[in-house]
């Protein structure tokens, strides 16, 4: 008698697979959407109503592995075919439609009555929200920027390079995004790339992704370099469009390394030589003009107090607290700026020619290898040091201020900007106090205006219409999804089917969709076939 023999029936039955995860299983296999989003979709032209389930859209694999997948190929495809490219990407603005051209004029109508208002000395509340409003539905229409562009008011900080920091050789600037053409003895011509690697500097000794003595650590430091890493990244970018000479063009994306820090892989178009950019990396910083927070004004029990009309006050005194930009106006021309950021000395630069297989391995193994992976994950804690090290970093990330609207300024004693009810200190819900981000508060992925002429939309368009060129059928013959008004299905709705019945139509849905398109693909492989044939014989 074996041990399966010797189980009780309630074991044995406990042993096998629940049903409801046998159809994720299947669904993951097939690339169909776990996680859909029911929305009605109403046909105006027919009054048919029917419930259709729209794909998550996530990137994390741990949330909706088919989802990533697909947003990962996509990522994949916009990296190859921008960074080799041998033409220049066209960029040309569609011409405003109708919509937008009636909300800029709107828009000019209420800077007229918001104008005569502040001259009447009225209050301007009604209008300024009335603006914020239409200028919200400019975005939402597609109209890209501001209307006022820069403020001439705005706070402009000395352009001098610091004294620390080397110069720069400026090139004269030529059009063009492609970069420098090579044209080899035998003339065969070719147009290489590069793949550089960005760190940070150290904080101290790291052993195993731990510090090795953790009270000599930097976190302070760390924590900062972390929130602010996306600014020294563009600053590089500058430098090295100006170095250059061309447009530069780039996709990179933005990685932790195994000790918690973020590191950058960047794909550029072009080349230059190694020395030059490690130049323009160690020529590189940020300067975070922030006000001071080496002193803790308000901590514990004692916390500022929020007045209508005043703003947040000292409850102790009951003094109004400075605003964001009061304390700006305070730092002088002697004033050192709250943090500098600059790049370590691990600057790994690499060329790279178009259709070899280190490009596609770089794509792969690089660029877009943790994409799928939340930052957390991709340096998920083996042992005792390493969770003790994570826990210390989310420590110090937990009351530094990571944009000029956090609420931990008023720990420091300073209103942050457009401060409103119900803030307090450690209390911030952005990206960079959570554990699964480290500090890393902006995108993950960087790519230029014009590494392509395409968007991710337009990626998802070309996937869309091969499947349907195969399948023998028009893309241009779809009809206009504009046509349609969506509308959310309301929690709890009794007409929703369960997520497991919705999931196996999807699965059976998908399996008929392969099947045509393994049908239609035999078929084409039979005409190339014997077109091939023919060709012989002739």
């Amino acid at each position: 008698m074996n041990a399966t023999d010797r189980q009780t029936p309630r074991a044995i039955r406990l042993s096998m697979p629940l049903a409801r995860e046998v159809v994720d299983q299947l669904a993951i296999a097939l690339g169909v959407c776990i996680r859909p989003i029911p929305m009605y979709r109403l046909d105006p032209a027919t009054g048919e109503t029917r419930c259709v389930d729209v794909p998550c859209g996530t990137t994390l694999e741990s949330k909706c592995p088919p989802c990533a997948k697909r947003n990962l190929q996509l990522r994949k495809a916009q990296c190859r075919e921008g960074w080799h490219t041998e033409t220049e990407p066209e960029i040309t603005p569609n011409a405003p439609t109708e919509e937008q051209t009636y909300l800029i004029e709107l828009r000019a109508q209420l800077q007229g009555y918001r104008d005569q208002a502040e001259a009447e000395g009225e209050d301007l509340a009604s209008w300024d929200e009335a603006i914020a409003q239409v200028e919200m539905e400019m975005r939402a229409a597609g109209l890209r920027g501001s209307v006022l562009g820069r403020s001439a008011t705005s706070r402009q900080r000395s352009t001098r390079r610091r004294q620390d920091a080397p110069d720069l050789p400026k090139r004269k600037k030529i059009p063009g995004t492609l970069g420098r053409l090579y044209e080899a003895p035998d003339g065969r011509r070719y147009r290489p790339s590069m793949f550089i690697t960005l760190t940070l500097p150290s904080y101290g000794k790291v052993h195993d992704g731990a510090p090795v003595d953790p009270d000599s650590y930097d976190y302070t430091r760390a924590a900062r370099d972390a929130i602010h890493f996306g600014r020294l990244v563009d600053r590089f970018i500058q430098n090295l469009r100006r170095v250059a000479g061309w447009d530069v063009q780039y996709f990179a994306t933005v990685e932790p390394q195994k000790r918690g820090a973020p590191h950058l892989h960047l794909a550029m178009r072009g080349t230059l030589s190694r020395a030059e950019i490690k130049q323009i990396a160690a020529a590189t910083y940020h300067q975070v003009w922030w006000p001071a927070t080496d002193r803790v004004v308000f901590d514990g029990e004692h916390l500022p107090v929020w007045e209508d009309g005043c703003g947040y006050l000292d409850p102790r005194t009951g003094e109004v607290l400075p605003t964001w930009d009061e304390e700006l106006d305070a730092l002088d021309e002697d004033t050192e700026p709250l943090h500098v950021l600059r790049f370590g000395d691990q600057v790994k630069p690499v060329g790279v020619l178009g259709g070899t297989e280190r490009a596609d391995h770089l794509v792969k193994h690089y660029l877009t290898k943790y994409l799928t992976k939340s930052i957390a994950e991709t340096v998920e804690p083996q042992t005792q040091r390493q969770k003790d090290h994570v826990d210390r970093m989310v420590e110090a990330l937990h009351y530094e201020p990571c944009s000029e609207f956090c609420p931990n300024w008023l720990r420091y004693g300073v209103q942050p900007k457009n401060a409103r009810p119900g803030q307090a200190p450690g209390r911030c819900k952005g990206k960079a106090h959570k554990a699964e981000h480290l500090g890393i508060r902006g995108r993950r992925v960087l790519v230029s205006r014009k590494w392509s002429s395409k968007t991710l939309t337009d990626h998802r368009a070309d996937r869309r219409a091969w499947v349907l060129e195969t399948l023998g059928l028009s893309a241009t013959e779809s009809p206009d999804p504009s046509r349609y008004v969506w509308r959310k299905v309301p929690p709890g709705d009794p007409d929703l089917p369960p997520l497991g019945q919705r999931l196996l139509s999807a699965i059976a849905e998908r399996q008929r969709q392969r099947e045509l398109l393994a049908e239609a693909q035999a078929r084409q492989a039979d005409t190339d076939l014997s077109a091939t044939g023919k060709e012989a014989a002739a």
